[in-house]
């Protein structure tokens, strides 16, 4: 006989408390579910039935075989380009827990290459950023209309009102940004959880009572499909390719979550639910080709269609808050690492670093997103615009993964093979959506296109001011000559004096002109430099901050800091004065004064920058925000001094 242990209150132990281990693996795998799968897993609500659509555009629905090649096209595409390339391999390619585009850049220059090697690549990298910037426009859009899209099933009299509630809602989603997703985050996982569940069971249903076409989880449908109807089944990737989106958000999200959290929930909840949907989808379409275009919400019985569209829709109001959110890291990463121009960021949390809200990204894009929907009105005209920008951004990513493994290993690698191959199928995708550019692909082209373009000005500016201060600056091996030559006339006053700069190398412009032009100085002189590195953080690295005294009092701070963090001048040195040797002691940054010389760009006549490149780097340039707020720097103890650089 068994007896089981109970706790001094005498009462059973719940089965959260007898299996603490479990709850601590679901915990992060619910929320996973809520944030991470938010875009593919809503994928179903229009990527079967905008397939199907093209099977039975001669008049009727599709034919069987269209069915179940399409079908199995579109699971091993799954199977492909998320379960392998991106659960498999880009999970593990993670820059100190990052992932992302820009996090693989990251890694990519860390590595030993050439300047013009990581110049090339630098480029390739903007264009895959726009690219992921120009779906940001379409997503929320998208997935928006096709679940409010399900009202005209419910009742055909609403068609009327799509537009109009997804227009609401999206004015709701984006109004909220400034709050954060910290007070919500505990919804999405059970949501998300529901919505999966609600998946499977809607296509088990519809599976159970046609269970041939579970023939098409074989990969010889995909075979046949290609052979017996070549060019339909090209045409019919360009709708495909509509179940993958979502996928850089497996990647993106890598450092909030963890990598064993986001294949659990893939392997074990996602993506079995989207396959069931997907073939209960097929099995509907398969004893009701008529009623293909409508095929999710065609797996609903009438009864559940009303609660069917509310789950849809909060769903995609999820998926919408996670693409939103992906926005801002992507401008806050591109930010930091020198491709982007400074914007206002404000920090909605105070546990979590990557939590941001960027109050100009957000009234753009809010602008384009309710734009796109007035202008395009369905997501079967959404359909159209999408895919080009996210086959795009696969296809950068998994080339810039190819030149990263080839750099570290030296060698061909099976994983480099296969990636290589996928990359070969992404890009079929990619070449299927190029004739949809004329219906509306040309949408997330031109807004990617106009990102890229202030990107590469913005990057192709900052290297020509860095070059003009270059020639203006001295070295620090000269300082103790400088402070020599102007002993005599030099008064030092009492207090600290804090000199700003990004290079360690050169003395400050702003102490060069304390000195031979005030003649007077501090009688300690902190300067202090910060450097962005191609790692997320630096939060905890023993070699963050370094501290150097030199004779005459000056002191000498190096900070390195990660790209996804804002450079805090004060809590650097903060920082700084628990790490020295005792030559920061006494150091207080509320009694400090700071100095900090910024460059002002000039047009200039004789330049190789193209004339329009420089006008729209100098409105860059007054666009953004003051530096003192940037590095947040106390306005009332910090003095400026501007010099002139022609571009």
């Amino acid at each position: 006989m068994t007896t089981r242990a109970l706790p001094r209150s005498g009462k059973p132990l719940s089965p959260l408390e007898r299996h603490p281990r479990a709850v601590k693996a679901v915990g992060p795998v619910l929320a996973a579910m809520g944030v991470v799968f938010g875009d593919i897993g809503t994928s179903p609500i229009y990527a079967a039935s905008t397939t199907f659509g093209v099977g039975g555009s001669t008049g009727g629905g599709p034919s069987r075989e269209f069915v179940l090649g399409s079908t199995a096209t579109l699971i091993w595409s799954l199977f492909l380009v998320v379960t392998i390339l991106y659960v498999r391999f880009l999970m593990r390619a993670d820059n100190r827990g990052e992932g992302g585009l820009l996090a693989l850049f990251g890694l990519l220059r860390r590595s030993k290459m050439r300047t013009r090697t990581i110049g090339v690549f630098t480029v390739i990298a903007m264009f895959g950023a726009a690219m992921f910037l120009g779906d940001s426009v379409i997503t929320p859009a998208i997935s928006v209309l096709s679940a409010v899209e399900g009202l005209e099933v419910v009742q055909p009299d609403f068609a009327k009102f799509v537009v109009p509630i997804a227009l609401v809602i999206l004015l709701g989603v984006f109004a909220i940004q400034k709050f954060g997703t910290s007070f919500i985050g505990k919804l999405y996982g059970p949501v998300m959880a529901l919505w999966f569940l609600a998946l499977a069971v809607a296509g088990v249903f519809s599976l159970a009572q046609d269970p041939e076409v579970l023939q098409a989880l074989s990969p010889s449908w995909v075979v046949l499909f290609f052979v017996d109807q070549p060019k339909i089944a090209f045409v019919a990737l360009g709708a495909v390719v509509l179940a993958v989106t979502g996928a850089e958000a497996l990647y993106s999200d890598l450092g909030h979550f963890g990598r064993k959290a986001i294949t659990r929930a893939w392997l074990f909840v996602v993506f079995p639910a989207l396959v069931l949907n997907y073939l209960g989808q097929a099995s509907l379409a398969l004893r009701h080709p008529q009623d293909a275009a409508t095929s999710f919400f065609g797996l609903v019985p009438n009864w559940a269609l009303l609660p069917m569209v509310i789950l849809a829709t909060l769903s995609t109001i999820i998926a919408s808050q996670a693409v939103i959110s992906g926005t801002y890291s992507v401008i806050h990463q591109a930010w930091r690492l020198g491709v982007f121009p400074p914007l206002k960021v404000v920090h909605t949390s105070e546990e979590s670093e990557g939590q941001i809200f960027v109050p100009a990204i957000n009234v753009l894009l809010a602008v384009a997103v309710l734009a796109v929907v007035v202008g395009f009105r369905s997501s079967a005209s959404l359909a159209s615009a999408y895919g080009i920008a996210v086959t795009t951004t696969i296809s950068i990513t998994a080339i810039i993964y190819l030149a990263w493994s080839w750099k570290t290993k030296k060698k061909v690698t099976l994983t480099m093979i296969v990636t290589a191959g996928i990359l070969v199928v992404v890009l079929f995708f990619l070449s299927a959506n190029l004739p949809k550019v004329s219906s509306g692909g040309w949408l997330p082209l031109t807004i990617g296109a106009l990102v890229f373009l202030v990107m590469a000005t913005w990057w192709i500016g900052l290297r020509r001011i860095a070059a003009g201060r270059r020639r203006n600056e001295v070295s620090l091996d000269d300082l103790p000559d400088l402070l020599a030559k102007a002993k005599g006339s030099l008064y030092r006053v009492p207090g600290d004096a804090v000199f700003i700069t990004r290079n360690p190398e050169i003395v400050p412009i702003a102490l060069r002109t304390m000195v031979s032009q005030n003649h007077s100085l501090q009688k300690r002189a902190i300067l202090l430099s910060y450097k962005t590195i191609d790692v997320p953080s630096t939060v905890g690295s023993p070699h963050r901050i370094t501290v150097r005294a030199f004779p005459g009092g000056i002191v000498q701070v190096v900070a390195k800091v990660g790209f996804r963090e804002s450079p805090r001048m004060t809590a650097l040195l903060t920082e700084a004065g628990r790490v020295d040797d005792g030559c920061l002691d006494d150091f207080a940054a509320s009694r400090a004064t700071f100095f900090i010389s910024t460059p002002v760009p000039r047009y200039n006549k004789g330049s190789k920058m193209f004339r329009w490149a420089q006008i729209l780097f100098l409105a860059l340039d007054r666009l953004a925000p003051d530096p003192l707020d940037v590095i947040e720097l106390p306005r009332d103890r910090t003095i400026v001094l501007g010099r002139e650089i022609p571009l």
